[in-house]
């Protein structure tokens, strides 16, 4: 028996939101006035050690080295996700920018003209209705992907930023190409507020939190975190990622005593969620989850 919260890959035509001004207006205010930890967002610093704010005067669009390390130790199964989010904390990613035509005015022989264009981000919608953020590794993914989109270079924190100023909850690295990754809502706020991710099938704080919660469902003998189904991604060459999908990220097995009905193993369930719901810890680092249930060995 599954209950399943589970966050499909995002999919359809790509949708726009306009920015209030221009892009770094809006990152320069991401997620309000601070972060889900108190933090203020004013001041951060997300340029390196020198502390100075990289222009990339002498990029040459391709991807960042230690990403695509990064991903390559994921290909051959030596790497994981979390070394993947590591390596964007310094990675310089692209966001792409539409114009669009923001007003109109007649023009030569009754012809309509462009008055005013403005330029739009470009967002996708997953298939469970969630927003998440495109971003490009390098300049020739984002061409692929949409050859009228304009590349602004930012480091992927900033990115990051932008993207939970813009209600996303997920960052999808490089849609369309044959590695297409997915960076869920928990890895996206660890990498806007430059702080380590474990993933939550890993996160040992976690894990003692959740199991805090279950002592208090005296039915339930043990409990087990593991990868979700969702967490692995599919190359374009059909290869299975150990990381990188949209989820369900998170498989909770809860080990029962026998003889339980289905009513009761119905409220069980609903009980345990709305006690993991309630915590705070189990909000910030958990974005889906899958439950399994299993009978308990006597």
């Amino acid at each position: 028996m599954d209950s399943t919260n589970n966050a499909d890959a995002p999919a359809g035509e790509p949708a726009t939101r306009h920015l209030p001004g221009h892009i770094a207006a809006a990152l320069a205010g991401a997620g309000g006035p601070a972060d889900s930890a108190g933090q203020p967002w004013e001041g951060r610093s997300l340029a390196g050690d020198d502390g100075k704010i990289h222009n990339f005067e002498d990029d040459d669009g391709t991807a960042d080295p230690g990403y695509l390390t990064a991903v390559r130790a994921l290909v051959d199964g030596s790497g994981d996700e979390a070394a993947v989010v590591a390596s964007l904390a310094t990675a310089r990613v692209f966001i792409p920018i539409i114009a669009q035509l923001g007003a109109e005015a007649e023009g030569v022989d009754g012809l309509t003209a462009d008055k005013q264009a403005d330029m739009a981000l470009v967002t996708l919608k997953a298939a469970d209705g969630r927003t998440a953020m495109p971003a490009f590794t390098s300049a020739d993914h984002l061409a692929a992907w949409h050859p009228e989109a304009r590349p602004v270079a930012v480091y992927a924190a900033r990115a990051a930023l932008s993207a939970v100023a813009e209600g996303a909850e997920l960052l999808v690295l490089d849609p369309g190409s044959e590695i297409t990754l997915v960076v869920r809502r928990p890895a996206v706020w660890a990498l806007a507020q430059q702080q380590d991710w474990v993933p939550s099938y890993s996160d040992a704080a976690l894990a003692s939190e959740m199991a805090a919660a279950v002592a208090g469902f005296r039915a339930v003998r043990n409990i087990e975190l593991l990868p979700g189904s969702g967490v692995s991604a599919v190359t374009g060459g059909g290869a299975v990622l150990s990381g990188g999908g949209a989820g369900p990220e998170l498989q909770v097995v809860l080990y029962l005593e026998d003889g339980l009905d289905a009513a009761a193993v119905q409220d069980l369930v609903s009980g345990l969620q709305a006690a993991w719901s309630r915590n705070v810890l189990f909000g910030e680092r958990v974005d889906s989850i899958e439950i399994k249930l299993r009978r308990a060995v006597q």
